[in-house]
């Protein structure tokens, strides 16, 4: 049976991606789902349960290095290995720097906390377990973890240090056997786009990007998961993010354009 642990599992991409695996592998998958709603993590379990997987649900914060320390003791403890992480956990902010005020700027922190820290604080715990089972790490950052999206500036700083980490970390386990994956997806049609911070660190309800041709949550999970099967480096989810994680290299500057075409054309809500 292989051990999977999915963060920000109750909803959204990780839930799907929990789904997926659970369709896939039916008996043999044993999963673990790991997020804030108990009654949210429920629910994906029972769908994830009714192809033959076995679930464990942590209702957790990934803010808090306690927590994350021990969801992997609770999933050790209950399955006895762990052969995948996907650190899926995150949250979005929709602000342009100069709409931030001084004593709002805390939330920069708070957003690392979730994005980063929370990534870091899983891994670290996790990793003696990957390791014995020469297994999988999935990273799932975002385009703005490549490109500077106007807007996006916290958000951008918390996905390009995920990128940096788990780069830096891919080839310190590659003697070990581990892979590690890093997933960019661009617009994806989730709730988690309105629930993202404002300048004031309140919950924004729109998401300041245009979205005609945002992403399904199946087809983003779907990539994500075979990705992670085929140990894939990177995976860079569409046609505008591949071409401008090389422009960005040759011409700056039309990056910079795309970026700012990618914006709604409607006033955006302060």
């Amino acid at each position: 049976m292989k051990v999977t642990l999915v963060t920000g599992g109750s909803d959204g991409i990780g839930a799907e991606m929990a789904r997926q695996v659970a369709a896939r592998d039916r008996s043999n998958a044993a999963l673990v789902l790991a997020g804030r709603s108990a009654g949210k993590l429920d629910a994906v379990a029972g769908q994830c349960r009714a192809h033959g997987a076995e679930v464990l649900c942590v209702a957790m914060d990934v803010s808090v290095e306690a927590q994350c320390r021990s969801l992997l003791g609770q999933a050790v403890a209950r399955f006895g290995r762990l052969d995948t992480l996907v650190n899926n956990a995150g949250m979005l902010a929709y602000a342009r720097f100069e709409e931030v005020a001084a004593q709002d700027l805390h939330w920069y922190e708070d957003l690392m906390k979730v994005n980063l820290w929370g990534s870091v604080w899983c891994t670290h715990a996790a990793l003696p377990e990957i390791k014995s089972a020469r297994g999988r790490i999935v990273a799932v950052s975002s385009l703005s973890g490549l490109l500077g999206v106007p807007g996006r500036s916290a958000y951008a700083a918390t996905k390009f240090a995920m990128t940096g980490f788990f780069e830096a970390l891919r080839s310190e386990m590659k003697s070990a056997g581990v892979s590690v994956t890093i997933a960019y997806p661009g617009v994806v049609s989730t709730r988690l786009r309105h629930r993202g911070y404002n300048a004031r660190g309140e919950a924004a309800g729109f998401s300041g990007l245009k979205e005609d041709d945002a992403m399904s949550v199946e087809e983003c999970a779907r990539l994500i998961v075979q990705g992670m099967q085929h140990r894939r480096r990177d995976i860079v989810m569409t046609t505008k993010g591949k071409m401008g994680r090389f422009l960005k290299l040759l011409a700056p500057g039309l990056v910079e354009n795309m970026a700012l075409a990618a914006l709604k054309d409607e006033v955006r809500p302060r």
